[in-house]
């Protein structure tokens, strides 16, 4: 019984990914009767299984694949208009869960199955939307201390392998990244109480081994913005960038916990660390130096730019976007925030355009040609080359390039958490329409209660509805221009007594609203196809 991803032109079963693994499965017949077996001790990543030795050609029902993951509850739903867009979130549960197998690994299918640091960190707020990953993360985290070093760097991968290195950026940075994440999902100090020696430790780490807190040495294998597609971003502006990110964290999270003047101390050190980014890397113009799209996310998701600039910044990842004929260059460290950036920059009609595109590069290329899991390269695939040349690294289950799914629940259905009320005990509701579907549907159970938004479009008409949970309160944000009614339950919202208008802005509507079931309606224009 072989096991593969996927199957050579001539019809025959394509290993040649799968490195030092066998991914063979041998049962010798003691005859008789019919048989039944199951290997154990081990799992294998397939799509394609191959049977040998039979006497007769096997049916459809020879084979039962039987699917083992960490047993996670699903906690969200995503549906729209849009059958591709619903087959990549469907890819990016199935690739959650074919590598959240006791520890978040990288892919389930070669001789690696390592818990690799940045996969982690970039996917976890994808994959809390998903399902319930509390525990989960909450047991690896254990594993990410035991591998941090005496001196404070973290580890490649957790639990730590022979070989690899330590202080790498973004890898190494998950130590700060996936604690306050589970936090913001669940609210759950004891993270943060447990950890934070850790990270604490892990700044310092950085601060040490920074000139002028620029992150110019000591950064381990140097990933960089790995398996980017037609772009360089600077190794050493990613170190700094997440030395901040993780200062800042820090910072937040001393907050959290009570401890005022450590964080006041973290604080003034992300303030020195963004001093030093935009004195190195930023053009008073806004142009930053490596000018990638990488570049310009880090810099704009990390509040690392003077607000000022921000606007321009912002103006040329378009440009970047543009230029590539519409379409993305990031790899895995900043393919998680590019549509949050853009959304953030009031570009959401340039992510809806990078989502929906299904030319190569995108996510929906793969779909295009029947994907059912994330990819580990852009290019692990192309209609002219085939599978990618390097077979040594060509994954078909590699869930990191999915870390988009945390803007269909947050984006496109608009739940976003709040960090001043972790655990969604209050957060907002802002749903981006401004794209080609004709209605989404999100879904996510938080630990307050179920969260719900459904949007649908009839002509320029946009009817919201909201699930707010019991004991929970919510900021709804509907882009709703000025002039353009807006009515709850065919009420005007001034009049409902149970939604509180906080402004009416040139382009959107904030309303404050508690617990319950609401349906919202105003008049929207469609955007141009």
């Amino acid at each position: 019984i072989r096991h593969g991803e996927l199957v050579n032109p001539d019809g025959t079963l394509y290993t040649a990914n799968l490195r030092g693994a066998a991914a063979v499965d041998t049962y010798t017949c003691k005859g008789g009767g019919p048989e039944q077996w199951q290997p154990t001790f081990t799992t294998h990543g397939f799509r394609y299984v191959e049977l040998t030795g039979l006497q007769g050609k096997p049916g459809t029902g020879s084979v039962t694949g039987i699917v083992m993951a960490s047993d996670l509850p699903e906690t969200g739903t995503f549906t729209s208009s849009d059958a591709s867009l619903n087959q990549l979130q469907s890819n990016i549960v199935w690739g959650q869960r074919g590598n959240y197998l006791s520890i978040p690994t990288d892919c389930p299918q070669r001789d690696e199955r390592m818990g690799w640091m940045a996969d982690a960190q970039v996917f976890v707020p994808t994959a809390a939307f998903n399902t319930n990953v509390a525990p989960f993360m909450t047991k690896w985290m254990i594993d990410v201390d035991h591998s941090q070093q005496a001196d404070g760097a973290h580890t490649d991968v957790a639990p730590v392998m022979k070989g690899l290195t330590f202080g790498t950026p973004a890898w190494a940075d998950a130590g700060t990244i996936v604690p306050w994440t589970i936090y913001q999902m669940y609210g759950d100090t004891r993270i943060l109480e447990r950890h934070i020696g850790s990270m604490t430790k892990w700044v310092e780490w950085c601060r040490r081994n920074s000139n002028g807190l620029i992150r110019d040495h000591n950064r381990g294998n140097d990933y960089g913005d790995w398996l980017s597609i037609g772009a360089d971003t600077p190794k050493d502006l990613i170190g700094t960038a997440y030395f901040a990110r993780s200062t800042d964290i820090l910072a937040k999270s001393l907050a959290v916990l009570g401890r005022g003047a450590e964080s006041k101390k973290y604080r003034e050190l992300f303030e020195q660390i963004k001093a030093a980014f935009v004195a190195k890397y930023v053009k008073p113009d806004g142009l930053i130096f490596g000018d990638t799209q990488c570049c310009y996310v880090l810099a704009l998701r990390f509040d690392l730019l003077p607000e000022s600039l921000r606007t321009n910044a912002a103006d040329r990842l378009v440009a970047d976007i543009k230029a590539k004929g519409w379409h993305l260059s990031t790899g895995f460290v900043g393919v998680g925030m590019l549509l949050p950036t853009l959304s953030d920059a009031g570009r959401s009609d340039v992510a809806y355009r990078l989502l929906m595109q299904n030319s190569f590069p995108s996510w929906l290329f793969s779909v295009k040609h029947g994907a059912t899991t994330i990819w580990e390269r852009w290019d692990g695939w192309t209609v002219e080359g085939g599978a990618h040349p390097d077979i040594t690294m060509n994954s078909f289950n590699h869930y990191s390039l999915g870390s988009c799914g945390q803007w269909l629940f947050g984006g496109i259905g608009g739940i976003e958490p709040d960090d001043s009320h972790a655990g969604f005990a209050s957060f907002t509701i802002k749903p981006e329409i401004d794209g080609p579907l004709a209605f989404a549907d999100t879904t996510f159970a938080s630990v307050h209660g179920r969260i719900a938004t459904g949007w649908k479009r009839d002509g320029d008409t946009v009817t919201l509805k909201v699930t707010i949970p019991a004991n929970t309160t919510a900021k709804v944000v509907l882009p709703a221009r000025t002039g353009e009614a807006v009515s709850e339950s065919g009420k005007p919202v001034g009049e409902s007594p149970d939604v509180k208008v906080l402004n009416r802005g040139e382009k959107t509507t904030a309303l404050a609203v508690g617990s319950g079931e609401y349906e919202f309606m105003w008049r929207h224009p469609a955007p141009a196809r």
